[in-house]
């Protein structure tokens, strides 16, 4: 599958952002310690400055003043329901891929500390199972999703590295990220555009996470220049107010 541009039905592009005088963009994903940021320059290419920190907001204190900060974690959680936005993705991947984008939880299950507990919370909801993986990530969702509820600094979008790869190469990548032939592949990708990713992920995170964050900080420079596809096209609004999407 070839994932389309801005002109695909999957969602048009994405409005620009202020860019603000010299400030570059943050592509942030989760890791052992916490997080990983790759910040790129005021002109979205060049290489990549990589920093870990163990909050999100302490991420964006370490590093440059941004205009933009893509986020691989769900940003709008649903009530009752499954998420367009997981949807669209999924479809947009296709194949084996689409397994990487899992069923955003309900926010009531993400509240539950037990998996038993929230599992059946979920199904209550959304009349679904909840996997022990997306259970395993409730803290980093509920952390960032109280961060962008406090208002952060700028504008926070959600993005997901395995589509931005698919864009950035034409065709939905099929190696493993974890492998060494996956992240070859994907630091290649990077390249193609421009980014140049470090050689070795800083402690505390892995060289998979690493490469995530640099093509998060792509989309998030597509956000910026509203060159981004947006999934769904209109996004969906839950109980929490906060617009649920996928920026690409």
């Amino acid at each position: 599958m070839v994932p389309g541009e801005p002109s695909s039905p999957a969602g048009p592009a994405s409005r620009p952002q202020a860019p603000g005088p010299a400030r570059g963009v943050v592509g942030v994903d989760a890791c052992r310690a916490g997080w990983v940021g790759a910040f790129l320059p005021p002109q979205g290419r060049g290489p990549a400055r990589v920093v870990v920190a163990p909050t999100v907001a302490l991420l964006l204190q370490l590093g440059e003043d941004v205009a933009v900060v893509g986020v691989d974690i769900p940003i709008g959680l649903p009530d009752r329901t499954r998420r367009q936005a997981d949807v669209r993705t999924r479809r947009l991947l296709g194949g084996a891929k689409a397994s990487s984008v899992f069923t955003t939880p309900t926010r009531a299950a993400l509240e539950e500390a037990d998996y038993a507990v929230a599992n059946l919370r979920n199904r209550e909801r959304a009349g679904m199972g909840l996997s022990r993986q997306a259970h395993a990530l409730r803290a980093s969702v509920l952390e960032v999703d109280a961060w962008v509820r406090a208002g952060p600094p700028c504008p926070v979008h959600e993005v997901h590295p395995e589509a931005s790869f698919a864009l950035m190469t034409g065709a939905t990548l099929t190696t493993r990220k974890r492998t060494p032939e996956g992240a070859r592949e994907r630091r290649a990708a990077l390249a193609s555009v421009g980014i140049e990713a470090p050689d070795a992920p800083p402690r505390g995170a892995g060289l998979d996470d690493l490469l995530d964050a640099c093509a998060a900080a792509w989309s998030a420079d597509r956000v910026r220049h509203g060159r981004a596809l947006t999934l769904p096209e209109e996004p969906e609004v839950f109980a929490d107010g906060i617009p649920a999407a996928i920026h690409v």
